[in-house]
């Protein structure tokens, strides 16, 4: 997906924000049939099923009737979509989607002369009921995009993102290797000897974070002070991602034009950042400690970094297993535990090989 920040009109903006609402309003539904049915009543109502019964509340409804027929059925095509993601094991069930967290549509069979350019920085999409919508020329926008998708984040911009699969980055051809070893303190450590960081917020922004929480723990609900304040919260985690997923984008392109074979651990980060604090039978411990560690995986991009490898260096993204990876030295490849004197210095007990944790586990992967 390439995405562009969208720059709509204030009237353009109310019929966006109608869009979504339509799309949640399709896809809501969806999700309480299915879980809702019982296996008694035969198989779960499917897509074609499900466009029948949106053809009759369009009849019957004129306010879902005024907006675009596209946009509906493809929040219903996008709810079979993720249920079969669902069943097939790689994704969680839908759930309900929230006003103003789940804002968004897709359009499909995008013609070529629905996009056009009109200046060296102002592009223009053609959004069914809306018209012409200007957006930001960043880069040229991918050839043979048949769909597009418009989101509304909960910073309050919007952004128009093309589906188009990328031209993968072609291997240097000079036969080398490296292992790339994920950590919290250390993002990214190659087996190169390069400690690579994620940035975060500044140390000047750091401390807004709590001073807005504690501000909106004041502020009375439905105030227009309570909306400010949650807006200007959402501003800070979205510069915070923002810079996370550019880092991520120039890393894995770097890696994919320097590197033949690209090395990482094969973790299961879904189970890894999993909630520590059980149930009322069982609680769970250390519950505190667990969520700081979960917030520091997420924060350092470890599952978008090895998903951006794969799609730009497809076929020479290579899992190694991680078990025993921190005790074992690469020089010598003696396991011993007593050899990790700390979080960040590996000092082998038999051979003596010394050098940063974080690399000798890159260099376990190279």
């Amino acid at each position: 997906m390439t995405r562009y920040r969208l720059q709509p009109t204030p009237v353009q903006e109310q019929a966006l924000l109608q869009h979504c609402g339509h799309a949640r309003f399709v896809w809501n539904p969806a999700v309480e049939q299915h879980a809702c049915w019982r296996p008694d009543r035969g198989p779960a109502p499917r897509f074609a099923e499900q466009c029948r019964q949106l053809t009759q509340a369009r009849a019957e409804h004129a306010w879902l009737r005024a907006g675009s027929v596209t946009v509906q059925q493809q929040a219903l095509k996008d709810f079979h979509q993720a249920m079969g993601n669902f069943f097939a094991g790689t994704h969680r069930r839908p759930t309900w989607r929230k006003a103003g967290r789940h804002e968004g549509f897709r359009i499909v069979a995008v013609k070529p002369g629905d996009v056009r350019r009109v200046s060296r920085r102002v592009g223009q999409v053609k959004v069914p009921k809306v018209g012409w919508v200007r957006f930001r020329w960043s880069r040229p926008v991918p050839d043979g995009a048949k769909s597009y998708r418009v989101t509304l984040d909960r910073a309050g911009r919007w952004h128009v993102a093309f589906a188009a699969i990328p031209d993968p980055i072609p291997a240097p051809g000079t036969g080398k290797a490296v292992g790339v070893d994920r950590g919290v303190a250390v993002s990214a450590a190659l087996s190169t000897g390069d400690l690579l960081n994620a940035p975060g917020l500044q140390e000047s922004e750091r401390v807004r974070p709590a001073r807005l929480l504690r501000r909106l723990a004041r502020a009375q609900r439905g105030s227009k002070r309570r909306a400010r304040v949650k807006a200007a919260i959402a501003r800070l985690k979205a510069r915070e991602t923002d810079r996370r997923k550019d880092w991520i984008e120039k890393t894995s392109t770097d890696l994919a034009r320097r590197f033949d074979v690209i090395g990482v651990e094969d973790l299961n980060i879904a189970g890894m950042t999993r909630s520590a604090r059980g149930s009322v039978e069982v609680p769970g411990r250390n519950v505190r400690q667990k969520a700081g560690l979960n917030r520091g995986i997420l924060a350092n991009g470890w599952g978008g970094l090895v998903r951006r490898l794969e799609h730009k260096a497809p076929g020479r993204v290579v899992k190694v297993d991680p078990r025993y990876t921190s005790r074992t030295c690469s020089a010598c490849g003696h396991v011993a535990g007593e050899s990790r004197e700390s979080q960040a210095v590996f000092s082998c007990v038999v051979c003596g090989f010394e050098v940063n944790a974080d690399v000798n586990r890159g260099l376990q992967c190279s």
